[in-house]
């Protein structure tokens, strides 16, 4: 049996759906598109569309990638500003959105972070527990200065 491919509008609303159910940027529409076999014009249509009605939105899906990588993931800020540049969001953004993210907040995360890991590491020297919390940290994302200046002074 053959697939009969979708038409035009079906595949605009597949995309509405998927910018509806989560925000995307642009990065992510894009690879979408590409299961549909689009001609550019098409794409740059749909991509208007989704722009003018507001399903995509840049800073929309760049703050709400901050919150959620930070308070629900606890991720540092060099890490979530690498994910982001990944997905094609200019450093200038990504400066502007940053202010999501509490300092209050980021204190306290990191704080808890920190402890917990450093709590949990047993039947080792204490060097070795500084050492492998350092990496922890820094693996979460934590700006290497800010780690240093803790651990030294715990």
């Amino acid at each position: 049996m053959d697939k009969k491919s979708p038409t035009f509008d079906e595949i605009k609303l597949k995309l509405v759906n998927y910018c509806v159910y989560q925000d995307r940027c642009h990065y992510e529409v894009e690879r979408k598109m590409r299961e549909f076999l689009l001609i550019p014009e098409a794409k740059d249509e749909i991509f208007l569309y989704l722009m003018n009605e507001n399903y995509l939105n840049e800073e929309r899906f760049t703050r709400s990638y901050i919150r959620g990588k930070f308070y629900i993931k606890h991720w540092g800020r060099n890490k979530i500003k690498m994910n982001l540049k990944q997905k094609g969001i200019t450093e200038k953004l990504i400066s502007k959105c940053m202010d999501e993210i509490d300092v209050d907040d980021y204190e306290k995360a990191f704080m808890k972070i920190y402890h917990d890991y450093f709590s949990k590491q047993k039947g080792m020297k204490d060097y070795q527990k500084k050492s492998k919390t350092i990496k922890h940290l820094i693996s979460k994302g934590y700006e290497y200065d800010v780690v240093l200046d803790v651990v030294n002074n715990e």
